[in-house]
């Protein structure tokens, strides 16, 4: 079970997240029975982490007592991932696992929350796996600690929870997280309206709901007043941000907003669509030293057929003309993108624009996958599905290329001072860190030589070379330090 994503009390920064950690233990409520223990395993985005932490402080409100390891725990709780295949894949893996632990007496309950059951909905996975003794929707969220009481009481009946998509956003305050202290992700909406034909995110996260600028003001305040110096946008569609909830997209208004928070270093920008990308946007994130330029923005293709047929509603010339804009108006701009490949009807020729364009694009960080046939999703039924050995083909090739450029973008680097954003120790005197360009457990890794540091320090360093995607570099006033000795 080591290789399990289980929440783990004694990691850098877990446990933090304010007052449902400390409720009962002075804070004038004084000492409480606990009513029972449970491990958690998170798996997935980011926006389903901040969907476990919010899990995590109502369990802690309620009083249940976080654990370590599930073996011995009263019950544990498998927050699930449903977007592709393969994650559905190690979704089920992680229950079965939990499933043979409770079945050797090393637990007495599982429940099932998230994008899974979402995904095969009422009915679903309790037919599949029957030994499951709750299973709770995406949206049924909120309500986890009352399961749990079913569950520790031993209430067999109504083993599903299952609530609709909600008409208004709702509240991540009050989060158990997860996260090391100097950085979190703030999650700004919900749902999605794009009918992208390849995608079944709709169909277990609803539509479209925009948190309003007040509340997620306040999330932000509240996150940077327990340590957070790093905040971490993120939704399904984050250019798409305020359009339903204010009648026109508000995230630069949004922006200009969160850069008045004080106590943050850096706001990063996660899902950035690239329709509804104004240039009022470009501006504000061009003119801020509080927004990274760094911008991850999944583009999928570059062929004006292959995105018409995955209905992204958005072409080659105009990609072409947004990518341009950025690079030219946003100084130090690093891109993260990622592309499908082996999409259903995607030729040869296609397939090598694409190449191209990666070629000629030079994105500093890129990702690729091959098609997943997912069920439900319109894609299915269109024609020219290709082999999965000629995805894989088209995937590796892309990805061989992509090495070279990461690799010469890295070296491009070495002898440079950079700024970063200190993770955590690795050793005595090594640190593992930041820089702008790189997302936390998406990018690359500084590993950094210094004394005297701490997780969450900004501190200049000089990069002395390059290991595979990695950095090695030393705090710059002690390598002065050095020199002169």
């Amino acid at each position: 079970m080591t290789s399990l994503p289980i929440i783990d009390l004694n990691s850098p920064g877990a446990g933090s997240g304010g007052s449902p950690l400390i409720l009962g233990q002075g804070d004038g409520t004084g000492p409480r029975t606990s009513k029972g223990t449970y491990a958690f395993v998170s798996l997935g985005c980011p926006k389903n982490l901040v969907d476990s932490e919010k899990m995590l402080g109502s369990l802690a409100i309620d009083g249940y007592t976080l654990v370590s390891d599930p073996n011995g725990a009263d019950f544990v709780i498998v927050n699930t991932c449903g977007f592709i295949e393969s994650s559905r894949a190690e979704s089920r893996s992680v229950i079965q696992e939990m499933l043979d632990l409770k079945k050797a007496g090393g637990t007495k309950g599982v429940i099932v929350a998230g994008c899974l059951p979402q995904r095969l909905e009422e009915g679903g996975l309790l037919k599949e796996m029957p030994e499951i003794d709750h299973v709770v929707g995406v949206f049924g969220r909120d309500e986890i600690s009352r399961v749990a009481d079913r569950l520790v009481g031993g209430m067999r009946e109504q083993r599903e929870l299952f609530r609709p998509a909600p008409i208004k956003a709702m509240d991540d305050r009050a989060r158990l997280r997860i996260t090391p202290q100097h950085f979190a992700y703030l999650k700004i909406s919900e749902g999605c309206d794009r009918t992208c034909t390849f995608c079944s995110i709709p169909g277990m996260r609803g539509k479209h709901v925009t948190k309003p600028i007040e509340m997620v003001l306040e999330e932000a305040r509240e996150l940077v007043a327990d340590g957070v110096r790093e905040l971490i946008i993120v939704a399904q569609d984050t250019t798409y941000y305020g359009l339903d909830l204010y009648g026109e997209v508000r995230l630069a208004e949004l922006l200009r907003q969160l850069h008045d928070v004080e106590g943050l270093d850096w706001l990063r920008l996660m899902y950035l669509y690239p329709v509804n990308f104004s240039d009022e946007l470009i501006d504000v994130i061009a003119g801020s030293p509080l927004i990274l330029p760094y911008l991850d923005m999944p583009l999928q293709h570059i062929s004006s057929a292959v995105l018409k047929r995955m209905q992204r509603r958005v072409n080659s010339d105009q990609t072409r003309e947004l990518v341009s804009k950025l690079r030219e108006r946003i100084p130090n701009l690093v891109l993260r993108t990622t592309f499908i490949a082996g999409f259903p009807g995607e030729t040869d020729e296609q397939f090598e624009e694409l190449r191209q364009f990666v070629e000629e694009t030079r994105f500093e960080r890129m990702g690729v996958f091959t098609y997943s046939l997912e069920p439900g999703t319109p894609a299915v039924k269109l024609d020219g599905h290709l082999p999965e050995d000629v995805k894989e083909a088209r995937r590796d090739e892309l990805m061989a290329l992509q090495q070279e450029i990461a690799f010469e973008h890295a070296d491009s680097l070495v002898g440079y001072e950079l700024d970063v954003m200190i993770d955590e120790q690795i050793e005595d005197g090594v640190w593992a860190g930041r820089t702008f360009a790189d997302a936390p457990e998406i990018d690359s890794t500084v590993f950094v030589s210094g004394e005297d540091l701490q997780p969450g320090d900004l501190v200049p360093v000089e990069i002395l070379e390059r290991r595979d995607y990695d950095l090695i570099g030393v705090v710059s006033e002690q390598l002065e330090e050095v020199d002169e000795e």
